[in-house]
């Protein structure tokens, strides 16, 4: 039976870091074009960089959602044999997808806080063009969230497969030698 503990505090992690995607997503950094008279050019002023921080703390929740879960299933490849069954050919596809999912999500929610943290020091005189004002595009921290939604879900059902494959693993109980008592 998988441990109900592992499972909770697994979907625990998940929700949080997807709690925190979301607001990362919502609380993602905009600029406006300023302009400076006294100096004779424009520049970008940048609101809160919160989402940076959102998205990074969303990383490391899931990253230990991950490694909880590795950790409790043997990461699938390490332990004892897993009887050849439907559950164990499900747990390694839901292992695969989980690791798929994961690496996804990592590399969105990685992505979106490095590219939120990242202001433009461009400014320019007086000219028709306004400055660049480079922010992060809108819904990079939304697909991390998605993805690990979906990382929830599959890692929690790779667990419970990896669990039910597990336990039903019976070693060979016979008798380790040959008989030889009909032979006389």
């Amino acid at each position: 039976m998988a441990s109900k503990i592992i499972l909770g505090l697994v979907f625990v992690f998940d929700i949080i870091a997807f709690a925190l995607a979301v607001a990362a997503e919502q609380r993602r950094s905009t600029a406006t074009i300023t302009q400076d008279n006294e100096r004779n050019y424009n520049y970008c002023v940048y609101d809160s960089d919160i989402s940076t921080g959102y998205g990074v703390v969303a990383l490391l929740f899931l990253m230990a959602s991950q490694v909880l879960i590795m950790v409790a299933s043997q990461c699938f490849c390490c332990g004892k044999a897993l009887k050849p069954v439907g559950s164990r050919s499900l747990a390694l596809l839901l292992f695969i997808t989980c690791w798929v999912f994961f690496f996804i999500a990592e590399v969105c929610l990685l992505a979106g806080s490095v590219r939120n943290a990242y202001h433009t020091k461009y400014r320019t005189v007086f000219t028709d063009n306004p400055p660049s004002c480079q922010t992060l595009r809108k819904g990079v921290f939304g697909a991390g969230a998605a993805f690990v939604f979906l990382n929830c879900i599959v890692t929690e059902l790779y667990y419970v497969f990896y669990s039910k494959a597990k336990e039903s693993f019976q070693p060979y109980a016979g008798e380790a030698a040959v008989s030889m008592g009909t032979y006389k």
